[in-house]
Order: structure tokens, then C-alpha cells, then sequence
């Protein structure tokens, strides 16, 4: 697809999924409250859809200060490593996901194919060790952390600034913070009109060069993770607005 191909490094910790899906539930009302009764009850259930590695059930927020007054309860996420292309249609055929639909009055779903991982995430290695040939088409990006405790103060205080600055970055299409705990399990997800915007944020754009040098020398972090993407299908709606890849 445009160009894009991928393979296993030799020794690479874990497989390179063939698809990574991640579904995205807006609700309001009582739905809350069926949000909140999926997330406890449906990690394990989605772990076992058969051809799954991974399986995260994630809070959203808007990223902009990653601490909990970030979080936002009328939208919840699904992401999942899929073995196999099919994987994503098995989700979707799955009592858990029929359910997040009752619960939701909007849904996106955004499939994805590894180009780039480095870290981990929960011991993990999720997206493998992937080899990337060039793709000319959007890109997106996941990073996850866990945050030291004794760093959570400085962290928050060097945030806003490249917040601020992610959401003027030309090329950004959408930006999502995402997290597996109010506090110190966070994230973002995002979607690029192509690797030059993305690179051009990540690596050029003085706010996140500046927290970048400074995560090298405080170690804010016990964990971390980035991951880019091939954006392969974007559908559904967000915020009202339609998803575009």
C-alpha cells in the first residue's frame, strides 16, 4: 500500500502486528456509566479475541496538562494488536464492541500498520521491531509513559507548552490525549497528514526539542514509548467531526 512495507528485524522482542486497530467510543448520559462498567469488566474479554497480542481499554483527555482534570468521561478508547488483517473485523463481530456501541452515540475506528517503535509498554514490546519502507500517506503517532512519582510535578509544569504548540503544528489532523489511569499512565495519540509534518513537529519544533533534552536529563520517566504509524482506513466521526486518514 503507497509504498509501504514492512518485515521483522531478526531477534525483535515480539512479532510486528499485521494491523493495529483502535476504536474510538464518544458517549454522554447514562452511557458513562457503561463506559466505566466496560473498562473494568472488558480487558480480559478483549485479550482473548482470537488473533489478539495486545489489548489496551484507554481514557481519553485533551492532553493538555496530563493531570486529572485532563480527563474526559464521554470518550473512551479500544487499541488492539492484531496477529492477522482480520483481526479488527473479529473485534467488531465481538459482544464487547457490540456493547460499546449501545453505550455510544459516536464511534471512529482507525487501523494503522507499524512503521517505527522504540520502548515499551508494559514490559512489552507491542509493534515489534518494524523495518520501514517509505510511506507517502498520513501518518500516526502513540507515545505512552509512566511517570515517575517524584517527577509528576515537573513533568506537568513542562507540558502545556508543547500542548499548545502540538495543536498549532501544520499537518496535525487530530490529537488525543489517552491514558490507562488518572495518574501517571499517559499518553497521546495523534494523526498527521504525513511523516514530513510529524518529523517536522517531533524533531524541529523548539517546545518539544526542549522537553525532549529535558526528559534526557531529569529521567521523568520509569517507562516510555513512540510509535509511528501508517494510517491504512480512518472512518467515523469524533467530536462530531468526520475522521479522515
Amino acid at each position: 500500500m503507497n509504498g509501504y512495507d514492512v518485515t521483522d528485524r531478526a531477534g525483535a522482542a515480539e512479532p510486528v502486528p499485521a494491523v493495529v486497530s483502535l476504536h474510538l467510543y464518544g458517549v454522554h448520559g447514562l452511557g458513562v456509566a457503561r463506559a466505566l462498567g466496560h473498562m473494568a469488566r472488558d480487558r480480559s474479554a478483549v485479550r482473548r479475541i482470537p488473533g489478539a497480542t495486545f489489548a489496551k481499554l484507554l481514557g481519553t483527555g485533551s492532553g493538555r496538562t496530563f493531570t486529572p482534570r485532563d480527563a474526559d468521561p464521554g470518550r473512551w478508547g479500544v487499541l488492539v494488536c492484531w496477529r492477522d488483517a482480520d483481526g479488527p473485523a473479529r473485534y467488531e463481530s465481538s459482544r464487547q464492541h457490540a456493547a460499546w456501541l449501545r453505550a455510544a452515540d459516536e464511534h471512529a475506528r482507525i487501523l494503522l500498520r507499524p512503521l517505527a517503535s522504540r520502548g515499551t509498554w508494559a514490559g512489552r514490546e507491542p509493534f515489534g521491531d518494524p523495518i520501514a519502507r517509505r510511506w507517502d500517506g498520513p501518518v500516526a503517532a502513540v507515545t505512552r509513559a509512566r511517570i515517575e512519582p517524584r517527577h509528576w510535578r515537573t513533568f506537568w509544569s513542562a507540558v502545556p507548552p508543547v500542548s499548545g504548540d502540538l495543536r498549532e503544528a501544520e499537518g496535525l489532523r487530530l490529537a488525543v490525549g489517552i491514558g490507562e489511569a488518572p495518574v501517571g499512565l499517559q499518553g497521546t495519540f495523534s494523526l498527521w497528514a504525513s511523516n514530513a509534518a510529524l518529523t517536522q513537529f517531533a524533531h524541529r519544533r523548539s517546545p518539544h526539542v526542549e522537553v525532549m533534552r529535558r526528559t534526557h536529563d531529569v529521567g521523568w520517566y520509569a517507562e516510555e514509548l513512540f510509535a509511528r504509524f501508517a494510517v491504512v482506513d480512518a472512518t467515523g466521526t469524533l467530536r462530531g467531526q468526520q475522521v479522515q486518514p
